[in-house]
Parts: C-alpha cells; sequence; structure tokens
C-alpha cells in the first residue's frame, strides 16, 4: 500500500516537472535561425549615440556583442547576475549602480527590453539599444 502512494506522488510530481518545462517552452523567447541585419546603438552618458551595422548568424544579443568585439571598436565588460548576463560596461564606460543609481538599459526596436543579453533572441532588422540611464 505504501508503495502505491509513493509511486502515485512520483507520477504526479513527472506530470508537474513536464507541464512545467512544457509552459517555459511556450512563453521562452524564440530564437531565428540564419543571416540577419541588425542594429546596435550606444548612448553613452552624455547622449552621444555610437551606431554599429551588422550581419549575423548569432541567436542571441550576448553572440552578437561578442562578434562586434570581434571585428569593431564595440567592447564590454559584465558578469552572471540574478537575471543572466549583467552589463557593467560598454565601450569603455562604467555604469556602477551602487554609486550612482547608473546601469546599461537594453532596448529592442525602441522598447525597453523583457531579457537579459543572454537571452534576448536576435531577429533580422532588429535594433538594439545600449542606454547608459540612471535611476
Amino acid at each position: 500500500m505504501k508503495n502505491n502512494k509513493t509511486l502515485k506522488w512520483v507520477l504526479i510530481l513527472l506530470i508537474a516537472a513536464l507541464a512545467m518545462f512544457g509552459i517555459y517552452k511556450l512563453v521562452s523567447p524564440k530564437t531565428a535561425e540564419g543571416t540577419k541585419s541588425v542594429t546596435v546603438e550606444v548612448v553613452d552618458d552624455n547622449g552621444d549615440i555610437k551606431a554599429y551595422g551588422k550581419k549575423t548568424d548569432a541567436e542571441y544579443l550576448k553572440d552578437l556583442m561578442d562578434e562586434l568585439m570581434k571585428t569593431t571598436d564595440f567592447s564590454y565588460e559584465g558578469g552572471d547576475g540574478q537575471f543572466g548576463l549583467y552589463i557593467t560596461a560598454i565601450n569603455g564606460l562604467e555604469a556602477i549602480y551602487e554609486n550612482d543609481g547608473a546601469y546599461w538599459a537594453i532596448y529592442v526596436n525602441g522598447e525597453y527590453g523583457s531579457y537579459g543579453a543572454d537571452q534576448q533572441p536576435v531577429n533580422d532588422g532588429d535594433t538594439f539599444r545600449f542606454a547608459y540611464e540612471k535611476y
């Protein structure tokens, strides 16, 4: 009898785990394969904009950023944060939130980004903007 209850609980947990995985797959950002034309803009603390046009096969923004570092003067620094890649500097300009509330915001096609750079899909025609902002 005890084995029967244990088996039922294991099956319930397995079904719940599969359901959660299915929901995650439905709501997670979708990537696009193949070559895409994108633009990356960097807005510094003075409001000056530097733009980079790029054809890429990158599926995520972080991969695109890594490509830009290899082929242009674009650079970034960061580390793992609570929500993925936490960008601390772009093109040598540090944003230190603890000092003055500064951070690097990510905009996708003019809208505030919903994902970090390592989770943000890259699609053909996208414009990504990194903006130095203060909270």
